[in-house]
């Protein structure tokens, strides 16, 4: 050892360090792996995206997923269903209301993957195969209860919503349970009368 040496210092290199690091975190991930196959849980491939399965408008759809991915970008960007609409994306417009297993949910606070297995209805799927309008869909044309339309597909599956939960006795119940759908266009007077004719014609 020359004077101007420096003696190596006492622990880990650099390198050894992470050859470690590198090789506990790989103990610890296999680990959680065996775990999870032991309690019967999925194992995914490091970097694989995991699959969920929903049935979308009666047909049963198969698509990859980023755990992020909220059920809107799902329906719009994995599946090209772009009649679901996003908005504010924070649950405070509607203009992304679908019905989820019967209920209405603001799609775009939904991950994806937590819905899998689920029954998820949209506003494409509201005509039948001929193309015959559902009914709230023919009374909102028929009632011009919408302007822009940016709102309406929002609108009508939360109007169906509305309906089946008995929530539309009058005017003012309407308005109050469509209140978490907004129309900037201010069609509201439209959209209840619209509500008001679908329902007097199951009651009929």
């Amino acid at each position: 050892m020359t004077k101007n040496s420096v003696p190596p210092k006492a622990g880990l290199s650099r390198r050894s360090f992470l050859g470690t690091s590198g090789a506990i975190g790989a103990a610890l991930g296999l680990g959680a792996g065996k775990a999870a196959a032991q309690q019967g849980g999925p194992v995914a491939a490091v970097g694989e995206l995991p699959k969920i399965t929903l049935m979308v408008n009666g047909q049963r759809r198969t698509i990859t997923v980023e755990p992020r991915t909220t059920l809107v970008e799902a329906l719009r960007d994995n599946l090209g269903l772009t009649g679901t609409k996003i908005g504010c994306n924070q649950g405070q417009c509607g203009a992304c209301t679908v019905l989820l297993d019967g209920r209405r949910v603001n799609s775009c606070l939904t991950l994806a993957l937590a819905v899998d297995g689920s029954e998820v209805v949209t506003i494409e799927g509201l005509a039948d195969p001929a193309g015959k309008l559902h009914p709230m869909q023919q009374a909102f044309a028929e009632h011009d209860a919408f302007q822009c339309g940016y709102c309406t597909p929002g609108q009508i599956l939360s109007a169906i919503a509305c309906i089946d939960e008995g929530h539309a006795t009058d005017a003012a119940e309407i308005r109050e349970y469509m209140s978490g759908n907004l129309c900037r266009c201010g069609a509201y007077p439209n959209i209840v009368a619209a509500v008001e004719a679908v329902r007097d014609s199951k009651e009929g």
